[in-house]
């Protein structure tokens, strides 16, 4: 949540215009002609054809400190090995590199950071592909082995790959560099602007200043897995399932898209490298599919590189508050072709909506969930399975039964828990702080239309994943945003019809524009916060008004995404007074008398802000991050986390008597 005044938006837009040619030169060299080419992008998982090699641990480190931050392109330093071109330190994957040391000049530096490891291949992978992966590095990252470059990304949450095989050695020790920039422009997703104090008294020299239109840190680095895995020559590239059911029968459609020929070599001339959608539509008669239920039987079968499977007395997938003894249930399509073998986790479940309510398998479905961060001590936004573990104990503590990935993909790795637990997802882009005209430039849109498809591609198997989120609290009373969101709107639902697309709206009804164009109205509200700060009374008629008012105008089914008050834990008045966890407390219970009143009539979720708290850009408004957590950043309960969790069991049991809070 941001709050910007109507001057501070103006002065921004011509700050933003002439803060574009800062980034442009921290951006220099990088020649970015678009995302890499949508092929398949399958999580990576062991099989009987495949195997992975992590290359976790710690890599040499060092910032590109240069005025122009292109010494290390100038120089080249992918030529060699980094601790060659000057002082390195070590830095762990996966991790942000900000908050690692103890230098404040590298917590919040702007530019290039250059990361390399060296690696050995097995020669037994001599006969297969061996791809590298990089599942997450922010913002725009440029990857060579060996001197060589093999590929460029523009994207910080989402994974890229490339096949190495004409880059690395069998015999000898291989060395992989990444170089990463987190600059923010007008045209990324999220946008931000750069400034340069060059030549000014007031600063040291060459002094740069990431400006956010977000309020959350802008972590940076390799945050997730960087892997070599392997495929057989003949390999599946990408698989879709679809599902549906009626009564205790589900249907399962599927799309197998294959690459290779069977019995081509790695020595082979038609062995692929780096070909793009060049998929073998010749392939049919070699792929055979299984579905297996969860204790590993087969229940169907078939062949074929698309078709149609039925499940008999199937059993559906749940969220965890709607079915006891089968939330989170997925069956396994198990896929060949040739010797290549991949398993691809899938759920029967369907998603629809009416004019009052939101429906999962064909029954009403209330969400009572939180909006997250990717954020944590140390390790800002890096991948860490105890905090996911620690997450997902909490999330059910709580009784929460969704969160949005608010404001970005997830790791795959928090996705899979969703579906395994049972716990529904409203999956978001990274498009917030979309606010300004240049914002939505035909640039910008075509960026954040090839980071849906990326998306898309990524979580399109999910049964966990009911929406799909194309924006965070975007200016919509712009003319601008009309055609820019339709576009978006439009993309969306061509990849994927089976799901619902919204956006979160932050501005008032009065002038709003795109709302029409979405399936659910998810809205963010914080009276008594930002406004009418303090006065908890006004609650119940401006968020009452509120609500009757969105849902009159258009008619659909409305979530609240986002309310909340930050809270120092620890800090109590009585009366209760903002930033005590009484007022918190108390905040959350009169939003709660509202949301009850509604609930039973078009009122189909409720998320707090926040799940926890969470590092933002220094502010005189916010103390060491954005405090409105029910959770203390190392997940500990505030007071509020006590009235949340007795709230929402206390609706868990309205569905499914007599269930034990753990």
């Amino acid at each position: 949540m941001q709050n910007m005044s109507n001057g501070a938006v103006g002065t921004a837009v011509v700050r933003c215009c002439r803060l574009l040619l800062c980034a442009v030169v921290l951006l220099s060299g990088f020649g970015f002609d678009g995302a890499v080419g949508l092929d398949g992008m399958l999580f990576p998982r062991e099989s009987e054809s495949r195997q992975i090699q992590e290359l976790d641990g710690f890599w040499h480190f060092r910032a590109d400190d240069s005025t122009d931050r292109r010494a290390g392109l100038d120089q080249q330093w992918f030529l060699k090995r980094l601790a060659a071109t000057g002082p390195v330190i070590p830095m762990p994957i996966s991790s942000s590199f900000n908050d690692i040391t103890t230098d404040r000049k590298l917590q919040n530096f702007v530019g290039w950071v250059w990361y390399d490891r060296g690696f050995f291949v097995s020669k037994d992978w001599s006969n297969r592909r061996v791809v590298l992966r990089v599942e997450s590095a922010h913002y725009n990252a440029i990857v060579w082995v060996n001197g060589k470059e093999v590929m460029r990304h523009s994207g910080g949450h989402l994974p890229f790959e490339a096949q190495i095989n004409n880059f690395i050695k069998f015999s000898d020790e291989n060395f992989v560099t990444i170089a990463v920039n987190n600059t923010l422009t007008p045209h990324t997703l999220p946008p931000g602007t750069v400034t340069l104090h060059k030549n000014s008294s007031d600063y040291p020299p060459n002094f740069y200043i990431q400006n956010v239109q977000f309020d959350f840190f802008n972590y940076a680095g390799l945050h997730r897995k960087v892997r070599l895995y392997t495929t057989p020559i003949a390999y599946i590239d990408d698989i879709t399932v679809v599902t549906q059911f009626h009564e205790t029968t589900g249907t399962v459609n599927y799309v197998i898209k294959t690459k290779g020929q069977i019995g081509d070599s790695a020595k082979s001339d038609t062995m692929h490298f780096h070909g793009r959608n060049d998929y073998n539509s010749d392939s049919s008669a070699d792929v055979s599919v299984e579905i297996l239920d969860r204790n590993g039987s087969s229940v169907a079968k078939g062949s074929g590189n698309m078709g149609q499977l039925m499940i008999k007395n199937v059993i559906p997938w749940w969220p965890y508050t709607m079915n006891r003894t089968h939330y989170g249930y997925q069956y396994t399509l198990k896929v060949k072709f040739g010797s290549d073998v991949y398993r691809q986790k899938f759920g029967v479940r369907t998603v629809s909506k009416t004019q009052t309510g939101l429906f999962i398998n064909n029954k009403a479905f209330y969400c009572h969930g939180v909006a997250k961060h990717e954020d944590s001590d140390i390790r800002g936004k890096g991948l860490d399975f105890p905090l996911i573990a620690r997450d997902f104990n909490m999330l059910k503590w709580l009784g929460a039964n969704c969160f949005r990935t608010s404001h970005y993909p997830y790791a795959e790795e928090i996705m899979d828990e969703a579906d395994q637990q049972g716990i529904v997802v409203i999956d978001e882009c990274p498009g917030v702080g979309i606010d300004f005209d240049i914002n939505f430039s035909n640039e910008s849109l075509a960026h954040h239309l090839e980071v849906m498809r990326e998306m898309v591609r990524r979580d399109k198997n999910r049964p966990a994943v009911i929406m799909w989120s194309i924006a965070n609290e975007p200016r919509t009373q712009n003319p601008l945003s009309v055609p820019y969101f339709k576009a978006i709107i439009d993309l969306t639902r061509s990849l994927d019809p089976t799901r619902l697309v919204t956006y979160v709206i932050g501005t008032d009804q009065k002038g709003e524009l795109v709302a029409q164009l979405t399936d659910i109205l998810c809205i963010n509200r914080y009276f008594a916060w930002y406004d009418d700060s303090g006065y908890l009374e006004t609650i119940y008629y401006k968020m009452g008004n509120d609500l009757q008012s969105w849902y009159n105008e258009y008619k659909k089914p409305i979530i609240i995404t986002e309310y909340g008050a930050d809270t120092v834990a620890g800090l109590h008045t009585i009366p209760s007074s903002m930033f005590t966890e009484d007022y918190q407390a108390d905040f959350l219970r009169e939003y709660h008398h509202v949301f009850d009143i509604y609930r039973k009539k078009f009122l189909v979720g409720e998320m707090v802000w926040n799940y926890a708290d969470f590092m933002t850009a220094p502010s005189v408004s916010r103390v060491v991050g954005n405090r409105k957590g029910v959770l203390t950043r190392q997940r500990q309960p505030k007071a509020a986390g006590h009235i949340l969790r007795l709230r929402y069991w206390s609706i868990i049991n309205e569905t499914l008597p007599f269930s034990a809070m753990p």
